[in-house]
Protein backbone atom coordinates (compact mmCIF):
# COMPACT_ATOMS: atom_id res chain seq x y z
CA UNK A 1 0.00 0.00 0.00
CA UNK A 2 1.31 3.09 -1.20
CA UNK A 3 1.58 6.20 1.14
CA UNK A 4 0.66 9.36 -0.28
CA UNK A 5 1.32 12.81 0.66
CA UNK A 6 0.24 16.19 0.58
CA UNK A 7 2.63 19.21 0.19
CA UNK A 8 3.01 22.99 0.58
CA UNK A 9 5.87 24.55 -1.20
CA UNK A 10 6.82 28.09 -1.06
CA UNK A 11 7.47 29.48 -4.96
CA UNK A 12 10.60 32.10 -5.25
CA UNK A 13 7.79 35.01 -6.04
CA UNK A 14 6.73 34.11 -2.24
CA UNK A 15 3.37 32.34 -3.37
CA UNK A 16 1.81 28.99 -1.99
CA UNK A 17 1.90 25.67 -4.35
CA UNK A 18 -0.28 22.54 -2.70
CA UNK A 19 0.00 19.00 -4.39
CA UNK A 20 0.19 15.61 -3.31
CA UNK A 21 2.67 12.88 -4.91
CA UNK A 22 3.85 9.52 -3.21
CA UNK A 23 7.88 10.27 -3.65
CA UNK A 24 7.98 13.88 -1.33
CA UNK A 25 11.85 14.44 -2.36
CA UNK A 26 11.29 13.34 -5.82
CA UNK A 27 8.92 15.67 -6.58
CA UNK A 28 10.55 18.54 -5.28
CA UNK A 29 13.16 18.08 -7.26
CA UNK A 30 10.88 17.81 -10.51
CA UNK A 31 9.49 21.35 -9.40
CA UNK A 32 12.83 22.73 -9.15
CA UNK A 33 14.37 21.10 -12.11
CA UNK A 34 11.29 22.89 -14.28
CA UNK A 35 9.79 19.72 -14.57
CA UNK A 36 6.97 19.99 -12.52
CA UNK A 37 3.42 21.83 -12.73
CA UNK A 38 3.14 24.32 -15.00
CA UNK A 39 2.24 26.63 -12.28
CA UNK A 40 5.65 26.14 -10.20
CA UNK A 41 7.93 25.93 -13.87
CA UNK A 42 8.47 29.68 -14.06
CA UNK A 43 8.86 30.31 -10.14
CA UNK A 44 11.62 28.30 -9.49
CA UNK A 45 13.46 27.24 -7.11
CA UNK A 46 10.48 26.13 -4.98
CA UNK A 47 10.81 24.97 -0.84
CA UNK A 48 9.14 22.17 1.01
CA UNK A 49 6.84 24.64 3.54
CA UNK A 50 4.70 21.61 5.24
CA UNK A 51 3.63 18.07 4.06
CA UNK A 52 1.57 15.39 5.73
CA UNK A 53 1.10 11.75 5.04
CA UNK A 54 -1.80 9.51 4.24
CA UNK A 55 -2.76 6.09 3.69
CA UNK A 56 -4.43 6.33 0.39
CA UNK A 57 -4.79 8.65 -2.62
CA UNK A 58 -8.11 9.82 -1.53
CA UNK A 59 -7.57 11.12 1.67
CA UNK A 60 -5.11 12.81 0.56
CA UNK A 61 -6.43 14.39 -2.13
CA UNK A 62 -9.71 15.46 -0.29
CA UNK A 63 -6.84 16.94 1.81
CA UNK A 64 -5.14 18.77 -0.98
CA UNK A 65 -8.71 20.15 -2.29
CA UNK A 66 -9.42 21.28 1.70
CA UNK A 67 -5.90 23.02 1.76
CA UNK A 68 -6.40 24.75 -1.44
CA UNK A 69 -9.53 26.33 -0.36
CA UNK A 70 -7.48 28.10 2.71
CA UNK A 71 -6.26 31.52 2.72
CA UNK A 72 -2.37 32.23 2.96
CA UNK A 73 -2.23 33.01 6.31
CA UNK A 74 -4.31 29.99 7.09
CA UNK A 75 -2.10 27.94 5.47
CA UNK A 76 0.90 29.57 7.04
CA UNK A 77 -0.86 28.46 10.46
CA UNK A 78 -0.60 24.51 9.12
CA UNK A 79 3.36 24.73 9.44
CA UNK A 80 3.84 26.71 12.13
CA UNK A 81 1.59 24.81 14.21
CA UNK A 82 2.35 21.12 13.19
CA UNK A 83 5.56 19.54 15.44
CA UNK A 84 7.89 17.79 13.81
Amino acid sequence: MKEWFVYIVECSDSTYYTGITTNIIKRIETHNSKKGAKYTKSRTPVTLKYSNKFGNKSEASKEEYRIKQLTRLEKEQLWNCKIL
